[in-house]
């Protein structure tokens, strides 16, 4: 049992989230047989996507031909999106498709533990309290003894408590512990099912200037650090490894950290936390043997592949084969099951490339359901004047197989098709650690050798099985789909389980400003001839929905929207609505969801299709919002829901005169950071305020902001933030219009909002700001800048670092309110309260 796993866990963490099988050149091939003849691994451990060093995991991998992952400790779920309106766990999926992205770039290999980034936390006893130390701890010991890596490297200080983001710190305390923790047996013993205890050897922390207070700071202690050298140029593929590691960086679009490559010297630094190292050396496996005479049985391999590299002829990657064959048969008989595992799989990828062999299959379709039957193609060709032959393909996990037992002549194609009938048991491929109901701060995975996975495992695979030169080799590929685009060409995207029937509710939160009834539109999506059965509506109680079912029947590849009254209670009040379809008494409830961007493969994704509901006591004013978008996000829909109408604005068309109709101006979040447009246009936007409009900015950062006139009055953005959701707030100007009209402001207002209270607040303001609200994480001095209003000739400007872009669509009641007055400020001077400035 266990070798399986680690079988399953190892061809995973290989390259099976790629859809487009490997096409190796010679270059590729013999940085691959470098790779194969180093026998030494390095984990690097941070918090979240982005916080790994791609410079010196390029490098590690590259230049050192280690075996080199990032465990990031989270998936990122708690951050931003700048490419589009995801965000939580679907960004989380986002981050780990980008960090796998990456991965393929910098030569790296990916890792993650079961936390949940629950957002921004300003100390390691509060990440510890909500991630829960123990089952975190678990993964890291668990990744440690899995990757079995001679040296961990961490990108954080374990001793900057407080100083920094607390997942930062923590993300480094825990890799401390877990050093020490992973060689004991008696730690953790459950895991041993799946791996043994490993006892890594040294462990260093990656440290910069950019850590310090100023370069000086940094120049003072700089002799304690071992200084390496990772600026190398690669002539195999033309690129340095800085020009790699921006590349690498570069697939964190979400995040917007685009990169741009340099050349020449750069240096990294490490110091030593534990273990032992020769001074002042810049080989970071000083001590470590890292060749096969590390291994019993691996000098005969070493020496059989020392040679393999040296007369490797890059016009005749095939002359390597019998020598790799040799090696390969040697490999086989290796007691240690950890390197025979991984060694048989890199040798294997090698030898195929050699021999130019290209193996592939693919479905006819992207998407099936559990019993169809679906066919595959199959292709095979050997490049190569190698004697190859087709002994036999399998289509795994089912027991369909043929064997043609064909000699694979020079450069012709074989083709054939087969037929492949999923399983009724056959699990639905979406993310793993979204199956179950997690908490704030851990998601919860129920198949344990899952656990610290990036992606869920293919389980329907082709295998190849070859033979050349009397030696039997398996070749393994996933199966995938792939399409011939009219623009694009040749495009490739995962193959997927997925249910018969998804139904799905297009509005996450439906907000009833009244007690009128609405119609809610259900979608129903059908994957299957003629489904047939009933539709209905699971309401909260209080809560009426007429019909108490409708039937359907629907054929393959069918969406229908179905309608549906729902009148609220009289009262206020909240739940959820789940669309239910029921087909020959299975039950269907899930949303089928697809995300889609050009730097990531298709992802599909099985989400409870519930949506929040609720019955609001809410008052506005106005009609017409415009809003601008900035780095996206789902105000503008929120807004919709009480009853605004909402025109998005494109920067072009933003002048004095055109802005006149609305009642008010709201810009997204980051705004200023990401639409560059806008720097330009900001005089027509203080003029629509000064003629008497309401102009609401949402937060913007302080990096990449460069615009003098933010405001009509000076104001200046800081960093400050009140991470805890449930932070008290005092009414500092407890007489202002925008705690009364047309909404009752009141502190219960301030209850069920999520994640954080907000982000960015300005740190110095003019005093014709009005501070409207103070508020401050446990501990801490009361921060007066998380919402400011002032009146600009006839109208108000208004900025807000309240986190309304995750509150509105989360259908937080107090939020819908507070944002209602906002937008209902009327003009005219409004009389200044005496309320102190930051």
């Amino acid at each position: 049992m266990r070798t399986i796993i680690y079988l399953l866990v190892f061809l995973f963490l290989s390259d099976l989230q790629a859809q487009q099988p490997r096409k190796l050149g010679a270059a590729d091939i013999y940085k691959e047989i470098q790779n194969l003849n180093f026998l030494g691994s390095v984990l690097y451990i941070a918090a979240h996507p982005d916080d790994e060093n791609t410079r010196l995991i390029s490098y590690l991998s590259n230049e050192m031909h280690a075996r080199t992952a990032y465990l990031s400790i989270t998936r990122g779920d708690g951050g931003q999106n700048l490419i589009g309106p995801e965000l939580g766990p679907l960004l989380g999926i986002i981050r780990t498709q980008e960090l796998l992205a990456a991965r393929r770039i910098d030569g790296g290999h990916q890792l993650f533990t079961r936390a949940n980034d629950f957002g921004y936390s300003k100390h390691p006893e509060e990440t510890l309290k909500i991630w829960n130390k123990e089952e975190v701890l678990n993964d890291v010991v668990y990744a440690i003894r899995r990757f079995r890596p001679d040296i961990i490297i961490n990108r954080f200080d374990h001793t900057t408590a407080g100083e920094t983001h607390g997942h930062h710190t923590t993300s480094a305390i825990l890799s401390l512990e877990a050093f020490k923790l992973a060689g004991y047996p008696q730690q953790y013993p459950l895991q041993l099912e799946y791996v043994q205890p490993w006892e890594p050897l040294k462990l260093f922390q990656n440290t910069s200037p950019w850590f310090f207070e100023s370069q000086d700071a940094f120049n003072a202690v700089k002799a304690e650090f071992q200084e390496i050298e990772t600026g190398h140029y690669f002539p195999i593929s033309g690129l340095s490894n800085t020009e790699i590691a921006a590349l690498s960086r570069s697939q964190h679009q979400s995040q917007g950290f685009g990169s741009t490559g340099s050349r020449g010297e750069t240096q990294d630094y490490l110091k030593l936390i534990d273990g032992e190292h020769p001074e002042r050396s810049e080989n970071l496996f000083a001590g470590i043997n890292t060749t096969w005479s590390r291994l019993k049985g691996g000098e005969k391999i070493g020496e059989l592949l020392q040679k393999v590299q040296e007369e490797f002829d890059f016009k005749n990657p095939s002359a390597s084969v019998p020598g790799l064959l040799k090696a390969y048969q040697l490999i086989q008989d290796l007691e240690d099951e950890h390197w025979r595992n991984l060694k048989t799989t890199q040798i294997k990828e090698i030898i195929g490339a050699c021999a130019g062999l290209y193996l592939e299959a693919t479905a006819e379709k992207p998407l099936a359901t559990k019993g169809e039957a679906v066919t595959i193609d199959l292709e095979v060709i050997n490049r190569s004047s190698l004697q190859v032959r087709l002994a036999s393909i399998n289509l795994f996990p089912t027991d369909n197989a043929i064997a043609p037992k064909a000699l694979m002549p020079f450069n012709i194609g074989w083709n054939e098709q087969m037929t492949l009938k999923f399983p009724d048991e056959a699990d639905y491929t979406t993310p793993y650690w979204l199956n179950a109901q997690g908490n704030l701060g851990m998601y919860a995975v129920e198949a344990p050798e899952f656990i610290g996975l990036p992606e869920t495992p293919r389980t329907f695979k082709a295998v190849f099985d070859m033979e050349t030169n009397g030696t039997r080799l398996s070749f393994e590929t996933s199966i995938v789909y792939k399409t011939n685009d009219p623009v694009k060409g040749e495009v490739y995207r995962p193959f997927e389980i997925v249910p018969e029937a998804s139904t799905r509710i297009q509005d996450k939160v439906i907000i009833f400003a009244d007690s009128e009834p609405k119609s809610i539109p259900v979608i129903l999506s059908s994957r299957k001839e003629g489904l047939r059965g009933n539709l209905k509506l699971e309401v909260p109680k209080g809560w009426v929905s007429s019909p108490e079912s409708i039937k359907f029947d629907l054929a393959r590849g069918d969406e229908k929207t179905f309608f549906f009254q729902l009148t609220p209670p009289e009262d206020q009040g909240e739940g959820l609505i789940t669309p239910v379809a029921e087909v020959n008494g299975n039950i269907f409830s899930q949303e089928l969801l697809s995300i889609t961007y050009e730097h990531i493969p298709v992802q599909t994704v099985l989400l409870p299709s519930a949506v929040r509901v609720v019955k609001l006591d809410i008052k506005k004013k106005g009609e017409l919002i415009g809003y601008i978008q900035g780095a996206g996000d789902l105000v503008p829909e929120s807004l919709q829901q009480i009853g605004y109408r909402v025109l998005e604005i494109a920067p072009e068309n933003i002048s004095e005169t055109y802005l006149r109709k609305f009642d008010a101006i709201v810009l997204g979040i980051r705004a200023y950071n990401t639409v560059q447009e806008l720097h330009s246009k900001q005089d027509d936007l203080l003029e629509y305020v000064k003629n008497g409009g309401n102009l609401i900015v949402q937060y913007n950062t302080s990096q990449r902001f460069q615009l003098d006139n933010l405001a009509p009055y000076p104001l200046s953005i800081g960093r400050d933030r009140v991470t805890d959701e449930n932070a008290p707030v005092t009414f500092l100007a407890a007489d202002h219009p925008v705690l009364h009209t047309p909404n009752k402001i009141t502190p219960q207002d301030f209850t069920g909002w999520v994640q954080e209270r907000g982000l960015y607040f300005p740190h110095e303001w003019d005093s014709k700001f009005i501070p409207i609200l103070s508020m401050n994480d446990p501990g801490e001095e009361p921060l007066l800048g998380s919402l400011l209003v002032a009146p600009y000739g006839k109208g108000h400007y208004i900025y807000t670092g309240l986190s309304f872009f995750r509150e509105l669509p989360a259908g937080v009641p107090g939020a819908f309110k507070l944002f209602a007055n906002l937008v209902s400020l009327e003009s005219g001077e409004l009389k200044q309260e005496t309320v102190p400035s930051n």
